[in-house]
């Protein structure tokens, strides 16, 4: 083999050893990785016994936590900076909306990193890819209206067709009300945020939800 082909053989190599890390670095569930650092905080009280954002029932003596973005179900681990202490918790809550905290753990995880008489503490955070689901998984949609109505739903919901893709009604029942939801579907966050500003210039209410 000539000089020329070896260095062609090494320049590929090169090529093909970027675009892998380029590729597994795009399945981060951060830029930085699987790495976050930032300040926890948490809730309890307030909270125990109603609704997370993926449906659950919120137990503050339960290992939990709420994170923006985070799949559900996501396992991660949270150390303390502060005293080195850490704790293994579930994402099952959407949060928190203060701007600098990245995690709002449960009253007993925050009670595990020595944090719950301090109420926020800085930590990193570590995704356990093995037990976690891929941040890909998720789905998003925009909830555009909400009515007790099917007719009414239908009405939204062809009018809403003539100008995007993928409406669709979705049903829930109450013990008093059926719910009829129109939504459009979105491929990422990114593209549901991107729709909904789009549709709140044009005088509709927009909220952005994760699919469960």
């Amino acid at each position: 083999m000539s000089n020329i082909q070896v260095k062609k053989q090494r320049l590929l190599s090169i090529l093909c050893s970027v675009i892998l890390l380029t590729s597994c670095a795009g399945k981060s569930y951060f830029r930085s990785g699987n790495v976050q650092k930032g300040l926890a905080s948490w809730y309890g009280p307030d909270f125990h016994g109603k609704l997370t954002s993926n449906r659950e029932i919120y137990n503050m003596h339960a290992l939990t936590a709420a994170h923006k973005t985070l799949p559900f179900g996501a396992y991660v681990r949270v150390t303390n900076l502060n005293n080195g202490k850490s704790v293994v918790v579930r994402i099952n809550d959407r949060g928190p909306f203060i701007k600098g905290r990245i995690i709002d753990l449960s009253y007993a995880g925050a009670k595990k990193l020595g944090m719950d008489i301090t109420g926020v503490a800085p930590v990193k955070i570590k995704v356990l890819k093995k037990y976690s689901p891929k941040k890909s998984s998720q789905k998003f949609s925009i909830q555009v209206g909400s009515f007790s109505s099917k007719k009414n739903a239908k009405i939204l919901k062809r009018k809403l067709q003539k100008n995007y893709r993928n409406v669709y009604i979705s049903k829930i029942k109450t013990s008093s009300k059926t719910f009829y939801r129109v939504r459009i579907k979105a491929r990422s966050v990114k593209s549901a945020e991107k729709i909904a500003k789009r549709l709140m210039k044009q005088g509709y209410r927009a909220n952005v939800l994760e699919e469960h």
